[in-house]
């Protein structure tokens, strides 16, 4: 088994050579560069554990190898060699972050010893940054909610966490679903492999491939080199593809293949390089009324919808609210240096009625602007942005009037809903995006609620909307 993989940059082949069969006894891969052009080019497209340079080379100076490796690893160890021994030039590749520098000619034994020290240490570092993510992880990957409705998804990661499929969450913007693909993450065989995530809805579309495959030098004006994409770089871990509903159509192809084929090929390159990621994806979309209409592929659709997992609306757990203001306001507190703050339960109620339409992103940053603005502990309906704060009530003198038999109140509020919606229809004729507005709805929540609350009535469910 390897214990490293190591460059050695020499013009000699005699002094190439013998590093190549000093190290490779040693358990280490050893790939070679005779001069600071090949150096430079393998710095950038492979990865190393150490780098081992003479100083002078026939094509230019070693330092040029070691500031590139720099640049792009500021962590990788690298030492420097010469025949031409001098204070100047140990202190210079010092100054430029040399881990060490040995002399010619060498003992081979302090050849080996420092190789070694310098690539546990470089596993050491490697492995340190590993846990301290994961640990900062663990710390915010955290669902705050008491709602049983997010307990049957909270049920349902915890069993899909440790299989190797793929995963389609939904639902509005800002329930959570990032976080919920992290915690999924976390609880895999993966979790000590990279969590790589990327939002497509922020890709211009000419990106999209270069992005998610890489490319090879020269494949299109400025590729002066070559780059992997992101499939490789998460490695053996998770890639999360976020607003997956955005992808192009001629993205969404290549993507199918890659999850079927379970391997890439770079933008300009032409041979297969095998991955080993799972895929997981998320959308506030309706991925099948996006199939329907020809905005996404139907094949792709059903190759990522293998487990799909909702998430509810704020609205719909409003149980959720006071922990999740808790939990923000501890947060928040500790991170301005500020003692913790708490709402009165006038403020609390007016925050628990809002209807959150940013879900619980949008609690979260009311909370932390609250926090920053106000120096006061304790916070009242005065602290409260005007928007919440002037959030009707329910009227005191409202006739209320429970039979003694009981109701079906979920029953007569679907009733009062559907007539308020059709009243909204008949006021804007037919257009469900200004019925919604009219209402202080979202157009996604709109079209839910009528789909929901006409089923079985076919003339009721014909598509109405005459934008």
């Amino acid at each position: 088994m390897k214990i490293g993989q190591i460059l050695v940059v020499d013009d000699e082949e005699s002094m190439r050579r013998f590093f190549f069969l000093t190290l490779e006894r040693e358990g280490f891969t050893v790939d070679t560069a005779e001069s600071v052009a090949v150096a430079l080019q393998k710095v950038q497209s492979q990865d190393y554990d150490l780098i081992l340079s003479d100083i002078r080379l026939g094509d230019g100076q070693g330092l040029e190898v070691l500031a590139a490796a720099k640049k792009k690893d500021p962590d990788l160890p690298v030492i420097m060699m010469t025949a031409y021994a001098s204070a100047e030039t140990a202190v210079e590749a010092m100054k430029l972050g040399a881990a060490d520098y040995l002399a010619k000619p060498f003992n081979v034994d302090e050849v080996r010893i420092v190789v070694r020290n310098n690539v546990r240490t470089r596993k050491l570092v490697q492995e340190n940054k590993q846990l301290r993510a994961q640990l900062r992880g663990k710390t915010e990957s955290r669902f705050i909610s008491v709602s049983k409705k997010m307990e049957q998804v909270l049920a349902m990661l915890d069993r899909i966490a440790k299989m190797d499929v793929t995963i389609l969450v939904t639902g509005e913007s800002g329930t959570g679903k990032e976080l919920v693909m992290r915690m999924i993450h976390e609880k895999s065989p993966r979790a000590r492999e990279p969590f790589i995530s990327v939002n497509c809805g922020a890709l211009p579309e000419t990106l999209f491939e270069s992005e998610l495959f890489g490319y090879e030098k020269g494949a299109f004006t400025g590729a002066d080199q070559r780059r992997m994409g992101l499939f490789e770089t998460a490695g053996k871990g998770t890639l999360f593809l976020d607003e997956i509903g955005e992808m192009p159509l001629a993205v969404q192809v290549k993507l199918l293949r890659v999850l079927q084929e379970k391997s890439i090929r770079r933008v300009g390159g032409t041979s297969e390089i095998p991955v080993d990621v799972r895929v997981v994806a998320a959308t506030n979309r309706n991925l099948a009324e996006e199939v329907k209409a020809g905005r996404f592929r139907e094949d792709l659709y059903y190759r990522i919808n293998v487990v799909p997992l909702e998430i509810p609306p704020l609205r719909e757990r409003r149980e959720d609210i006071s922990p999740l203001i808790r939990f923000f306001l501890e947060k928040f507190s500790d991170r301005f240096g500020e003692p913790l703050k708490s709402f009165d339960s006038s403020a609390l109620t007016q925050l628990e009625s809002y209807t959150w339409p940013g879900n619980v992103r949008e609690l979260e940053n009311t909370v932390e602007r609250i926090v920053a603005l106000n120096p006061e502990e304790r916070l009242g309906l005065g602290h409260l942005p005007p928007y919440i704060a002037e959030v009707d009530k329910p009227n005191p003198n409202l006739s209320i009037h429970i039979p003694k038999d009981g109701m079906a109140l979920e029953a007569l509020l679907d009733e009062l809903r559907l007539a308020y919606m059709q009243e909204a229809l008949r006021h804007t004729e037919g257009v469900q995006t200004a019925a919604a507005d009219l209402l202080g709805m979202t157009f996604r929540s709109f079209r839910y609620y009528y789909a929901k609350l006409n089923q079985g009535d076919d003339e009721a469910t014909r598509p109405i909307d005459l934008d």
